[in-house]
């Protein structure tokens, strides 16, 4: 259209296909059921990762976790063991996987321009010994996120490196690219409190609220 909005969609996973030349055998077959030593490895190496969930309904979600290399736990070659530290009590994620177990996981490490995809069912775990492995500053977390392992599969640098994610070519200063965030938040939920108050309460939660 000539205002730049889309008028034309794809009807089926048919077209879809007919769009594109056949998926590489390669591609293809890369996708394994279990975990083996380089995702292992891979897995060992990541400080960060998205989880993609959805209720059933329907509405999906993708939320970020983070720690120190290792923070998810390798039980075998078919389960993982990520601990769910203390967030903002939106939940999303574990209300998600309390009514739909259905999970994906995209594993993250800086400097390294692949990924590792991991599918599988997951549950909430509130075993206090298991628990208790995840301690951070005296915290043990409520919660664990036990993944049923289902498919793993690396993706290749294309992404990262269209992107330049690593590199310095994109970065920018934090304090001039954008508003703090809790000018943003004000701005955008019009609320009663100053922007100056909402990121003195943000911060405040960044240093006394991490684990």
């Amino acid at each position: 259209m000539a205002d730049g909005t889309p008028s034309e969609f794809v009807r089926d996973e048919a077209e879809l296909r007919g769009l594109h030349d056949g998926v590489n055998p390669l591609a293809a077959a890369k996708a394994i059921p279990s975990l083996e030593p380089h995702s292992r490895r891979f897995i060992e190496l990541s400080p960060f990762l998205c989880i993609a969930s959805a209720d059933p309904t329907g509405p999906a979600d993708v939320s970020p976790r983070g720690d120190a290399p290792g923070f998810v736990k390798v039980l075998d070659d078919h389960t993982l063991l990520i601990p769910d530290r203390i967030g903002n009590n939106r939940l999303d994620t574990s209300a998600n996987i309390s009514n739909n177990p259905h999970i994906g996981l995209l594993f993250l490490v800086p400097r390294v321009t692949e990924t590792l995809r991991v599918n599988g069912q997951a549950r909430l775990c509130t075993d206090a010994d298991v628990l208790a492995a995840f301690e951070v500053r005296g915290k043990v977390p409520k919660t664990g996120i036990l993944v049923a392992v289902e498919e793993v599969l690396f993706q290749c640098s294309k992404a990262l490196v269209r992107s330049r994610l690593w590199d310095d070519d994109y970065k920018v200063e934090r304090k001039s690219a954008m508003p703090p965030l809790g000018h943003m938040i004000r701005d955008q939920i019009d609320a009663a409190q100053s922007g100056d108050e909402l990121e003195a309460y943000v911060q405040q939660s960044v240093r006394e609220r991490m684990y």
